[in-house]
């Protein structure tokens, strides 16, 4: 199975996409997150992504993520809880590394993938 994160923007308007793909595909949601970053200079921004069981061909499971855009307790990251909650889920917050720490995105998205395997939270590579 392929895991593999889709990045869709930093949680402006692409939050309205992410939140209509998690309620057009109810039946193959699994899991949102909100995961929190300190920047380098200590303030905390928000990054919220929806997991998706894999397609029934393929193996792919892709995680759809608004990457680090959203500040505290904003009316976007209102609307990602809501929709989550919409499908009788709760957000599974997380604290992680900022991805400014990471030399390449794909090095800070193959992090999170390890944080998420080790959590139980998608299943393991096969």
């Amino acid at each position: 199975m392929i895991q593999r994160f889709i990045e869709i923007g930093e949680g402006y308007g692409d939050l309205y996409e992410l939140r209509e793909l998690i309620s057009t595909n109810p039946h193959r949601f699994k899991h949102g997150f909100i995961f929190a970053s300190p920047t380098k200079e200590g303030i905390p921004t928000l990054s919220v992504a929806a997991a998706f069981e894999p397609a029934s061909e393929g193996g792919f499971m892709p995680i759809y993520i608004c990457r680090e855009g959203i500040p505290e307790n904003s009316k976007r990251l209102g609307i990602f809880e809501e929709a989550v909650k919409k499908l009788g889920h709760t957000p599974i917050k997380m604290d992680v590394k900022h991805s400014s720490h990471f030399a390449e995105k794909r090095f800070y998205f193959s992090h999170l993938i390890a944080i998420l395997r080790l959590n139980h939270f998608i299943p393991p590579m096969q």
